[in-house]
């Protein structure tokens, strides 16, 4: 038997494709734009909406959909699920590096001694987190992020495409860091912080 996926967008095609690399049978995909049923994503079958899903016993599965709050929301309703952690063969994770259920990492992706990833986490496309950072649940880091040692990133965080880090700074949960953001102080929870160096804009995200 293999896994199901949840999601049919252009985030699935990564995921999709990172399975597919990985040697992992998909049996199908699930998504509730009505538009998608019946059609095929890489070759894999869109069974139909997350209702069907639904209906059956537990399954293994992995969330290819990138909004945080709603792989959250998913990953709760089927609780019940085997989430599988997908890692891409043309990934580096060192050994002795946790990797939490259900989360994705991507081609070129760079992952240093003794991190920490979460649970549901997206480690994008040539994305690099170095030695004993901790990555939090549901947090997604885009493609080309940089984290330098010892950061800390609660759950929820968005880090925009290209954003980076210094050593040792935290982000506080479900915060979001702008595209090419550098992060050089301590970020508090849900915020948006834009800019070099990133500096919070506006009031809090809800």
């Amino acid at each position: 038997m293999g896994v199901y996926v949840i999601g049919a967008g252009g985030h699935a095609k990564v995921v999709l494709s990172t399975l597919l690399a990985a040697g992992v049978q998909v049996d199908g995909i699930f998504d509730d734009d009505p538009s998608k049923e019946g059609g095929e994503v890489l070759g894999i079958k869109v069974i139909g909406p997350l209702a069907v899903a639904r209906q059956l016993p537990p399954q293994k599965g992995v969330i290819a959909i990138g909004d945080n709050r709603t792989r959250k929301a998913i990953a709760q309703e089927f609780k019940n699920w085997e989430w599988l952690a997908v890692i891409h063969p043309k990934a580096y994770v060192h050994p002795s590096v946790r990797v939490g259920q259900g989360t994705v990492i991507f081609a070129g992706a760079v992952i240093q001694p003794d991190a920490e990833i979460g649970e549901h986490v997206i480690i994008n496309t040539g994305a690099t987190v170095d030695h004993d950072c901790v990555i939090g649940d549901f947090a997604h880091l885009a493609p080309g992020v940089h984290l330098a040692g010892k950061v800390r990133i609660e759950e929820g965080v968005l880090m925009g495409i290209g954003s980076v880090s210094l050593p040792g700074r935290h982000i506080g949960a479900w915060a979001v860091v702008g595209a090419g953001a550098v992060v050089i102080e301590d970020l508090p929870p849900r915020i948006i912080a834009v800019g070099v160096p990133a500096r919070p804009i506006g009031g809090e995200k809800k």
